[in-house]
């Protein structure tokens, strides 16, 4: 039988092993930003550990809770010197629970939690307000060190206005204490009053011939400088 040399196939088996080894082991490493954002990982006693122990399909690394796919559905940030959650946290929009216990946080957070439709359960500082105001929330409840706001509301069911949103228009929720009217399909514009799909080649038409006419006058400013000097 005649040897095998190095780059026989049988050779190759135990580093192509070794390469897809390494390259799944960087993939299962790659948590988002806001996971890694400090240090150490939940406590065992934490409300974002129990909640994410309830389902077996649900995972703790570092400092989120996620499912089978990344999407983190829990995040615990307490007592991470954190004067504002920072330019990662929209990362954790899809959060049902989030723990900011414990830090030097800022009171007003209403807008951080634009687009956090999901969250039913934050913790917070006790001289912290719950996003939105006590109106947001089913339930704030006070505890010597925090405070929990607890079932986020829909204010567009609870608002009572009818009129909230233009005609062609309709409200959706958009965080704690946060709604945005989104038009109906086919209109668009100011209050939604204008019919039929946004035209973009008009707008990059106007933009085009916008940009033009401004370059045009610039060359001749420039040409008259030159040629006065």
């Amino acid at each position: 039988m005649a040897p095998r040399g190095p780059g026989s196939p049988s050779n190759l088996v135990p580093w192509a092993a070794a390469v897809l080894l390494v390259v799944g082991a960087k993939r299962a490493l790659a948590l988002p930003e806001i996971c890694i954002q400090c240090p150490g990982s939940v406590r065992n006693l934490s409300e974002v550990a129990l909640y994410c122990k309830q389902t077996p399909e649900l995972m703790l690394q570092a400092r989120c809770c996620l499912n089978q796919k990344g999407t983190i559905l829990g995040l615990d940030l307490q007592n991470c010197s954190l004067k504002d959650p920072g330019p990662n946290f929209p990362q954790a929009h899809t959060a049902v629970i989030i723990d900011l216990q414990a830090n030097p946080l800022k009171d007003d957070l209403a807008n951080i939690f634009c687009g956090f439709t999901q969250l039913q359960t934050l913790i917070l500082p006790q001289d912290v307000s719950c996003p939105g105001g006590i109106n947001a929330w089913n339930t704030v409840t006070f505890y010597m060190n925090n405070q929990t706001c607890q079932g986020q509301r829909n204010l567009c069911n609870s608002t009572g206005d009818q009129e909230m949103c233009p005609e062609n228009g309709s409200c959706v929720p958009d965080g704690p204490g946060l709604l945005q009217c989104v038009c109906a399909d086919g209109f668009h514009g100011y209050k939604c009053m204008r019919q039929g799909s946004f035209s973009l080649l008009m707008f990059f038409g106007i933009l085009g011939s916008t940009t033009l006419s401004v370059s045009i006058l610039l060359w001749g400013t420039q040409r008259r400088k030159a040629k006065a000097s």
